[in-house]
């Protein structure tokens, strides 16, 4: 499946604000055309009412009584000057006070609707739209009163103008008013692109960075400049950059001691196995040798799959809550046989202790504590363990009657391989083991420390002591 096409930040910031930009103005282009066509309505509503008034004033009642009736001597030359710029022509009717045609143009549709009690206008004027002649036109009826010396009445004058005039303007407003939107949007637009493009920027700018860095460049991008809106961004970068910069090292080394400490029990199996073939030692003796050697490699190779199990721990979150004293006694009987066979005066003692740890990393830390305790301590002597917890933390110490180590050794002593450099003649084993517990101490957030236990200047033996913070104050963030 192709992938899906998103739009990048600037566009999608353009569209933001000029989709709602536009639309407003949209609405408010037809808001100011209808307001102005109703304020010209209103203008050309007048005129007619004052073409309607004027005819009126040219109305007289002849007779009296019941025979009184309207006579009017208009002449429609005399609206000529009410038609403007002869774009709009001016048709009228005036009625008497029974309906009957007084003068103007007697196929002028009736009068229709109702006379509104209330107006704008001072007078008895209704306005609408009709239809004279299957011209559109503008009609203004109104109730003038009419009096003479002899009687009085209620005329009814119509007066109907052609929309030509009207049209004309509503289209100029209109041209007139999408030229000022037009403009105000433009110039919306361009504000907005300066704007966006100059606040996108710098984010443009860090991917450039990116895209022209080296595979293997995890360096912390720089937050200097950088918008405040960025800068959680930025950070959260750096912050993977460099655990991922870590975990890269990590495997660097890995390889790197993994190739360096194979070659040579691969390269001293190979000499014992060609020995073997040649006859320069015997059947039994060779099969011993090769099988010590395949033991140590198996250890070698175990204990380096276990350092490299650590780092990837690390990254774990959710990490699961477990008793350490559970863990500590089970590995205890596990290591039982070890123990019976060097004879040692064995002892342990546990508390409680709920620790967010995964159970094979507790495991781990205290099988290899307590086997190098093993290895260490001289037949027939003791050995003892204690877990221990108060309100915050839980401490695990191993002690043992050793010979403890010397300040030079305490300088490498948890650094991987260092097996070479140990003083003590007891001490021995790949190297990896105390590595291996202060990888998994400081991916747990404790500490561990190995104290000489001395008496009178004399060197007791060695207490080996790892501190947990329990699973109720230490959070697995």
């Amino acid at each position: 499946m192709a992938p899906s096409r998103t739009l990048s930040l600037r566009r999608t910031l353009l569209l933001g604000i000029l989709l709602p930009v536009f639309a407003f103005v949209l609405i408010n282009t037809v808001v100011l055309y209808r307001q102005a066509l109703a304020a010209a309505d209103t203008a050309y509503d007048r005129t007619l009412l004052a073409t309607a008034k004027s005819l009126g004033e040219q109305l007289q009642v002849a007779g009296s009584g019941g025979d009184a009736r309207l006579e009017s001597s208009l002449l429609y030359s005399a609206l000529e000057a009410f038609e403007a710029d002869n774009r709009s022509r001016i048709f009228y009717r005036v009625s008497g006070f029974q309906g009957e045609m007084v003068s103007g143009f007697d196929d002028l549709p009736p009068p229709r609707g109702q006379i509104p009690q209330k107006n704008i206008y001072a007078a008895l004027v209704n306005f609408y739209e009709d239809s004279y002649r299957d011209v559109p036109v503008r009609m203004a009826v109104l109730l003038q009163p009419v009096a003479g010396v002899q009687g009085q009445g209620m005329a009814t004058i119509q007066v109907a103008e052609t929309l030509e005039l009207r049209e004309t303007l509503a289209r100029q407003i209109l041209i007139d008013t999408l030229w000022r939107q037009a403009a105000l949007v433009l110039v919306i637009a361009l504000v907005v692109v300066f704007v966006v493009q100059r606040a996108t920027r710098p984010v443009r700018a860090i991917s450039q960075a990116l895209g022209m860095r080296n595979e293997n460049d995890l360096s912390p991008l720089p937050t200097e400049g950088a918008p405040r809106e960025l800068l959680p961004l930025l950070d959260a970068t750096n912050q993977h950059m460099q655990r991922l910069s870590q975990l890269l090292e990590h495997q660097k080394r890995f390889v790197r001691d993994t190739s360096h400490q194979l070659r040579t029990p691969l390269a001293v199996l190979k000499t014992q196995v060609q020995s073997a073939q040649r006859g320069d030692v015997a059947p039994q003796q060779a099969l011993d040798e090769i099988g010590h050697t395949v033991e140590r490699a198996t250890e070698l190779a175990n204990q380096m799959l276990a350092l490299a199990k650590v780092e990837q721990l690390r990254q774990e979150k959710n990490v699961p809550v477990h008793d350490w004293s559970a863990v500590v006694r089970l590995v205890a009987l596990d290591l039982s046989a070890l123990i019976a066979e060097r004879a040692l005066d064995f002892s342990i003692t546990t508390q409680p202790a709920p620790v967010r740890a995964h159970e094979w990393a507790l495991r781990e830390l205290s099988r290899n504590l307590l086997h190098n305790a093993i290895k260490n301590t001289p037949a027939g002597s003791a050995l003892t363990v204690a877990l221990v917890s108060d309100a915050q933390t839980a401490a695990l110490t191993i002690s043992d009657e050793g010979t403890g180590i010397s300040a030079a050794l305490r300088e490498r002593l948890f650094q991987p391989f260092a097996t070479e450099h140990r003083q003590s003649p007891g001490l021995s084993g790949s190297g990896l083991g105390l590595a291996i517990c202060r990888e998994i101490v400081q991916s747990l957030g404790g500490a561990i420390d190995l104290d000489n236990r001395i008496h009178s200047g004399q060197v007791l033996g060695l207490d080996a002591t790892v501190r947990l913070p329990l699973a109720s104050t230490h959070s697995s963030a």
